[in-house]
């Protein structure tokens, strides 16, 4: 408890504390005139006085007390401080939507352990390194749903990437457009300096009957509201040739291991943004740091360091062993001349 006290205490002139050396000298003087002022006798034997009573024993404890006063008050002039740092960061944020595929591709094995696990192990740890932006979360598969709005509460947003799990929420399917526009629709309002969606998927456009919104129709939205959008394809197999699926009346379905990278590239040119290819954790990692180069915020910290005085209880303890030295000296200690 007194270590951990003391490993937090600073002093602001602790040079005042070499005055502690004062101690070893008050004793050696209390000690040598102690010696000269004691009386010689001469006897014819000393037993008598080898009976020692409670006094004789405690006869020093005024003489501690005031070493002890000393080195308290030494330590107050040194002014013990205890220092609090706080640190204050603000800044103007950007506006961000990440926009990612749940389909049930994301699965996929090839980017252990799944890349629908490695995706969200970045996109928590990108959302982390914008202390002052507001981010929300779009998923879409066979169709796009808000998993949360933009926000400014990282640790709310962090928990629903977290519990994203491909072939979990949605229909299956692939709906780039759909997913894109209701990214657009979450920025509509934005008051950011600038309004930014990361689309990641690992498949090309592949819609149910019930689709709304075609991708060059989004592509056309997200241009006129303004919308940067970086676009990421993540997989990391060779490409192949879509494969048909029987349960989706013969239609080719967005496969583990092909991208429509012709339309990521159009939807990142055209709206100023990036096309990114990720084959790995190391290539998505990479993506992701190269999204925070490009739209960097304005951040603005300041550090405060406060410090509480901690002189004062040994002000108090200095006075206090003084008068408790002074009512023993002349009281149970007094000496007769």
């Amino acid at each position: 408890m007194i270590y951990q006290y003391l490993k937090n205490i600073v002093f602001a002139y602790p040079l005042v504390l070499t005055g502690l050396i004062l101690l070893p000298a008050l004793v050696y003087w209390y000690v040598k005139k102690n010696n000269r002022s004691q009386p010689t006798v001469l006897v014819s034997s000393a037993y008598a006085f080898r009976v020692k009573s409670w006094k004789n024993r405690f006869r020093h404890i005024p003489f501690v007390l005031r070493l002890l006063a000393v080195a308290a008050l030494v330590i107050a002039l040194a002014r013990p401080q205890k220092k609090h740092a706080e640190q204050e960061t603000n800044g103007e944020g950007i506006d961000i939507v990440l926009c990612m595929d749940v389909s049930g591709s994301m699965g996929s094995p090839d980017i252990p352990p799944s890349r629908m696990e490695v995706a969200k192990e970045m996109a928590e740890e990108f959302v982390r390194s914008r202390p002052v932006d507001r981010i929300g979360l779009v998923i879409f598969s066979g169709e796009s749903f808000t998993q949360c709005p933009v926000t400014s509460d990282r640790m709310n947003l962090i928990s629903q990437i977290k519990m994203l799990e491909s072939r979990k929420y949605l229909d299956d399917g692939t709906v780039i457009g759909e997913g894109l526009a209701t990214s657009v629709d979450r920025l509509r309002k934005s008051q950011g300096k600038s309004k930014v969606i990361i689309l990641l998927t690992d498949g090309k456009e592949d819609p149910p009957e019930t689709r709304l919104i075609d991708p060059l129709t989004a592509l056309d939205i997200a241009k006129t509201a303004g919308v940067k959008v970086y676009t990421i394809g993540v997989s990391g197999a060779p490409e192949q040739q879509p494969v048909a699926n029987p349960k989706r009346n013969g239609r080719p379905s967005a496969g583990a291991d092909f991208l429509d990278e012709q339309l990521l590239q159009k939807i990142a040119g055209e709206t100023g943004g990036q096309y990114y290819r990720a084959r790995d954790r190391e290539g998505l990692q990479k993506v992701y740091k190269q999204i925070d180069q490009l739209e960097k915020s304005k951040i603005e910290t300041r550090n405060y360091t406060r410090a509480e005085e901690m002189f004062l209880p040994f002000v108090l303890a200095a006075l206090g062993l003084v008068f408790l030295e002074m009512i023993l000296k002349f009281t149970l200690f007094r000496r007769f001349p």
